[in-house]
């Protein structure tokens, strides 16, 4: 019998704008059901949370030191998970390509050092055959954490939106064809940021609901969405940092500007590429006014110590498209995603009348587990979950990323 090991992280920030509630109940009850169902050791499971400030914090470069170690350590037979609950977000393409017009699926650290989809696609690419890394992803616009993996239940969007993409870019003239989703989006979240809810629609409308709406009350308690639009996003990380020059168009270029090689390695590549261009004279990176703020961040570099460009400059990228919005990584045979909801759609943080706060997935997969005496495979939990959820009155949907052969594996092991 394997080994088995887990990483365990909720995020609540605290006293910001973004405060949620269940993280840390999620974490809590995982944790309890990891030792008392699966048979883990104490040991075996690290938790990083946002509780106590005293305590390592689930900071971007702490929760990919775990990861990184939880994987490095892999030996065939080990069973390796991942729980986050915390805040989801999605970071719109920002090379300036018209072709590059899709969007990178984040989870949010406490430090706003965002972790990518690609960061998973590629951690999960380095587990050894004949061992199994489940990530459970309790956030919103989770759908897409393991880009590439085969959507064994979902309704994703991803391929109609690129689709929709290209037509726009074909239909349009003149420069800047390809921001028009980004700045629809930017006004979207500016909006949704102070409380107003414009329901998302293209002229492909999906079969379901895209779960943008407000969630249903809890028993006379509440609920909030885990996703952080941009706006805020980029106010907390203004807060976070002290920087008053941070803008919507040069996240990316911020986050290497803040975080260094601590930054995701995505952002290092696409960081390499940008400096590259702007080197090479090439100025078409980012149009209008994102690129003139870009262009000055990527000047005050090039001008400033050249050994803050090192970690982005060591980054191997073939291919401007490798930094593009999404990825280009191939597929994880290794990895199982259950995720909260779909790449377009938000996860509920619940708080009932009596004031207990959960993620909506993280309380339907606890309950799900304590009705069941048996093994319950990973098909079958999700399937469960939604069909709960719905009940509940949700209007996420759950969904499983894997290879065919892990879907009636059981859940975790």
């Amino acid at each position: 019998m394997g080994r088995k090991r887990a990483l365990l992280v909720g995020i609540n920030y605290p006293g910001t704008k973004a405060e949620l509630k269940g993280c840390h109940n999620d974490v809590a009850r995982m944790r309890r059901c990891l030792l008392d169902r699966f048979g883990f050791d104490d040991a075996a499971i690290r938790v990083l949370d946002d509780a106590d400030p005293a305590a390592p914090q689930p900071t971007g470069a702490n929760i990919r030191r775990e990861l990184a170690r939880l994987v490095a350590d892999a030996r065939p037979g080990d069973f390796l998970f991942f729980h986050y609950s915390g805040h989801g977000t999605r970071l719109p393409a920002e090379t300036g390509q018209d072709d590059d017009t899709g969007y990178d699926e984040c989870i949010v650290p406490s430090d706003m050092n965002l972790i990518t989809d690609q960061d998973f696609t590629e951690l999960v690419q380095k587990v050894p055959d004949g061992c199994l890394f489940t990530i459970v992803s309790d956030s919103c616009h989770s759908g897409g954490l393991l880009d590439k993996a085969k959507e064994q239940i979902g309704h994703s969007t991803r391929q109609n939106k690129a689709q929709q993409g290209k037509r726009e870019v074909q239909s349009d003239s003149g420069s800047g064809s390809g921001f028009r989703s980004f700045l629809k989006q930017t006004a979207r979240d500016v909006l949704e940021s102070q409380g107003v809810h414009i329901p998302h629609r293209s002229h492909q409308e999906s079969s379901y609901d895209d779960g943008e709406a407000e969630e249903p009350s809890v028993t006379d308690g509440h609920t909030k969405n885990r996703s952080l639009p941009l706006s805020t996003f980029i106010e907390m990380l203004k807060e976070q940092t002290g920087k008053d020059d941070i803008e919507v168009g040069s996240i990316r270029m911020t986050l290497f500007n803040i975080f260094g090689d601590d930054a995701s390695p995505k952002i290092k590549k696409f960081m390499k590429v940008m400096l590259e261009k702007l080197q090479q004279g090439q100025h078409g990176g980012v149009v209008g006014f994102v690129g003139a703020l870009a262009q000055e961040l990527l000047k005050a570099k090039l001008q400033g110590k050249q050994e803050d460009l090192k970690p982005a400059m060591e980054q191997e990228v073939h291919s401007v498209e490798e930094v593009y919005a999404g990825t280009t990584a191939r597929v994880p045979s290794n990895g199982v995603l259950i995720s909260g909801c779909q790449t377009d759609q938000t996860s509920a943080d619940a708080t009932t009348s009596k004031g207990l706060s959960y993620g909506a997935l993280s309380n339907a997969i606890q309950a799900i587990l304590a009705e069941k005496n048996r093994k319950v495979t990973n098909k079958e939990l999700v399937l469960k979950a939604r069909e709960l959820l719905s009940k509940q009155g949700y209007k996420q949907q759950p969904g499983l990323y894997c290879s065919d052969k892990h879907t009636e594996v059981a859940f975790i092991c």
